[in-house]
């Protein structure tokens, strides 16, 4: 028999080191000392002093000792691009790959995860957050005592307990260390000699050893001398000083240290280092390319100086899922900005950095439906900052709403398929207050109508997964309303599919088919075929099994699993496939309906479909039992209980949904006693989901034969109590 995987603890999010890290070894000391005795440590200093690769550094640090208080990982929340307050929340559920589809506030759900764990949570460029962040830290760490936090910034955080580490410049002989090593990184030939020491020396110390600022300076050296590098900033020094040679404020070092570096950039080095600016976090070469060119920075010649740009440290390179990404420190990037500003520019690339990002949605909703499925939900993740960026942009400019509404229902498959839902509805519910509809009146109203829709029947879509009924109701009404108000066939067929929905999770079997099979015919009479037109399907499947008729589930299903088969379609084909295995588990077929729901779990948890992985996890537990295992069925189904505080209403309290779990709680109870079948359910409740996925994707070697137990009840509401 295979041996059972075990509980492994996660490692967290940190990203690997892109470059070296020179020495601080009595910083990382120090910082590690107030980890032990703090609950809350926070590194502060001037920008580029090097806070965020201290902390960092740390963190890893941390990590490897694989501590017992952080045993449940070390996990890394970037701020720098944050604006809006209310997205501060999401941005740590994200880093803490926190999946929720419930309707409570993503604080309350924060607080709830972290409530019974041990883990260090990092974070880093809060500044333009800083009342904000301290607010939310303050409740995180009042309700989660096992929660520690280490952040990075330039100003306190200002909360009772909190353990400051102020970071100052490195020695001069790790300044000189740190200068060499990034200077022979960009050019093998060079090395600290006798003759040059002095003028390194020198320019350290003129330069604060402020690493930033250092690392600027090692990247002319591939063509300007020590001396020559040294003299220049001398000039630059005195300009700001007249003349005086006495020590600069740090901050002013810095600034002058990025400004020198801006002014020995060309003309279109200038321009595209201001034009970045416009990006939130990482960027891409494509929108690069897009966004900043033009006739005065031609699109073709951006990729070169995007290479000059990352040799003189402007910009760093990195690897994500989706691909190379670029990005800049954010004090370099404020300096951009600033100079953008400047140019009277600025409303002009948001603009155009707005139009990028819708555009990018569309491609992603089009090619969501196709074999590349997987890297659109990658490329939507590593884009997230930007899409947010642009949906701000949308929402602020006027007389543009009716873009964010777009923008927000083009991104529904993200929503509703990679585990967005509640910031999803977030977007949704925002474009469509009544203070942003009054931009557009009469004739111009009519002409984006279809905008607002769209965002409707989303709206719609993820209130009703999230099982707040009402709001879905409402939505989706105004929807069907408006579209046949205005002819919109497409808009109302999605109206009535989300209607049908609701009703099945409802336990309305009979209108759910009908709205269903309704929603279906719209579909063939407009021609649309896609992801949400499988997923009627299904959902029709569903219903028709649920009332008893399982051939003609198993056929619809069948013929969506060969559309999928045929698109390269893997989301709703994980839905299909749940279906044929609840037919084969009721036609005695326990070993098929595993391998169904094998594929099924392992498919929603690359999308992190919490509704379709923790549904197949309660499936997959009932055929456990009947294959004998009733302990490792017990365990699956104590690991289901706390998915499903992320989803809502525990199997959205549906008598037919709950028939399995209520069979396999039965058959297990019998089999184990209530005592053993409470200890393997505690066992289950114990489990990551990384940790399931590895369970539920076990094959148990052979049995001795049982009987077979009763098939799910079928055809009537299933008592929903445990």
């Amino acid at each position: 028999m295979r041996q059972r995987p075990t509980r492994r603890a996660p490692s967290g999010n940190l990203p690997s080191e892109l470059s070296s890290f020179v020495g601080r070894g009595a910083e990382l000391a120090g910082v590690a000392r107030l980890l032990e005795s703090s609950r809350l440590v926070t590194v502060t200093g001037v920008g580029g002093v090097g806070k965020s690769r201290l902390a960092l550094a740390a963190a890893r640090a941390a990590a490897e000792e694989r501590q017992d208080r952080h045993r449940d990982g070390v996990w890394l929340a970037e701020l720098s691009c944050v604006r809006d307050p209310a997205l501060l929340e999401f941005t740590l559920a994200e880093a803490l790959r926190l999946t929720d589809h419930t309707v409570r506030p993503p604080r309350t759900v924060l607080a709830e995860h972290l409530a019974g764990r041990r883990l260090l949570l990092v974070l880093d460029g809060y500044e333009q957050l800083a009342d904000d962040t301290a607010g939310l830290l303050r409740e995180l760490l009042l309700r989660s005592p096992g929660l520690r936090v280490l952040a990075a910034g330039r100003c306190p955080l200002g909360l009772d307990g909190e353990a400051l580490f102020p970071l100052a410049p490195p020695a001069p002989a790790e300044a000189l260390a740190l200068l060499a090593e990034r200077a022979g990184a960009a050019d093998p030939a060079f090395a600290v000699t006798a003759a040059n020491r002095p003028a390194l020396t020198e320019l350290c110390a003129r330069l604060d050893g402020i690493p930033l600022a250092l690392e600027l300076a090692a990247a002319r050296l591939r063509m300007l001398s020590p001396e020559q590098v040294l003299a220049r900033l001398e000039d630059r020094f005195a300009l700001l000083t007249g003349g005086a040679r006495g020590a600069l404020p740090r901050h002013r070092t810095l600034r002058t240290a990025i400004g020198w570096s801006h002014e020995l950039c060309t003309p279109e080095q200038r321009l595209l280092w201001a034009r970045l600016s416009v990006f939130a976090g990482r960027f891409d070469l494509d929108a690069a390319e897009y966004v900043c060119g033009g006739p005065d920075l031609p699109a073709d010649g951006v990729l070169d100086l995007v290479g000059e740009l990352l040799a003189q440290s402007v910009l760093a390179r990195e690897e994500t899922p989706a691909g190379v990404r670029y990005r800049m420190l954010e004090t370099v990037r404020l300096y951009g900005a600033g100079w953008l500003e400047s140019l009277g520019d600025a409303g002009r690339l948001r603009r155009r950095h707005r139009d990028w990002y819708v555009g990018l949605a569309t491609w992603c909703e089009l090619d969501w439906f196709s074999p590349r499925q997987q890297e659109v939900a990658a490329l939507v993740e590593a884009e997230l900052a930007n899409l947010r960026l642009a949906l701000e942009c949308c929402l602020e400019e006027p007389g543009e709403q009716h873009l964010g509404q777009y923008l927000a229902g083009t991104l529904w498959f993200y929503w509703a398929g990679c585990g967005r839902l509640t910031e999803g509805r977030h977007w949704l519910a925002r474009s469509l207050e009544p203070a942003a509809e009054q931009a557009g009146e009469g004739g111009e109203a009519e002409e984006y109508e279809g905008s607002r829709l769209k965002a409707l029947w989303v709206l719609g879509y993820v209130a009703a997964l999230q099982g707040d009924a009402v709001a879905s109701t409402g939505a989706l009404h105004e929807c069907r309303d408006g579209a046949e108000r205005t002819g919109n066939r497409v808009a109302a067929a999605y109206a009535v599919h989300r209607l049908g929905c609701l009703a099945l999770v409802s336990d309305e079997m009979v209108r759910a088919a009908e709205l269903l099979g309704e929603a279906l015919g719209r579909y063939r009479e407009t021609g649309e075929l896609n992801s949400n037109v499988l997923m009627c399907q299904v959902e029709l499947a569903m219903a028709l099994a649920f009332q008893g008729d399982l051939a003609g589930a198993v056929s619809l299903c069948e013929e969506v699993r060969d559309i999928c088969l045929e698109r390269g379609e893997r989301w709703t084909k994980a839905y299909a496939l749940y279906v044929l295995a609840y037919a084969a588990l009721d036609a005695g077929e326990p070993a098929r309906a595993r391998r169904l729901l094998t594929e099924c779990v392992t498919v929603n948890h690359v999308f992190r479909d919490l509704v379709g992985l923790v549904l197949a996890v309660e499936l997959l537990a009932l055929v456990t039992v009947t294959e004998g295992a009733a302990a490792e069925a017990a365990v699956l189904q104590g690991a289901a209980e706390p998915m499903w505080d992320g989803v809502g209403l525990r199997l959205f309290g549906s008598g037919y949904f709950n028939a399995p779990r209520l069979a396999c709680q039965e058959r297990a109870g019998e089999l184990l006693g209530p005592e053993r079948y409470a200890a393997h359910a505690a066992e289950g409740r114990q489990l990551t989901v990384e940790a399931l996925v590895r369970r539920a994707q076990w094959v148990p070697g052979p049995r001795p034969a049982t009987r077979r137990p009763a098939a799910p009840r079928r055809g009537r509401r299933a008592d929903t109590s445990l």
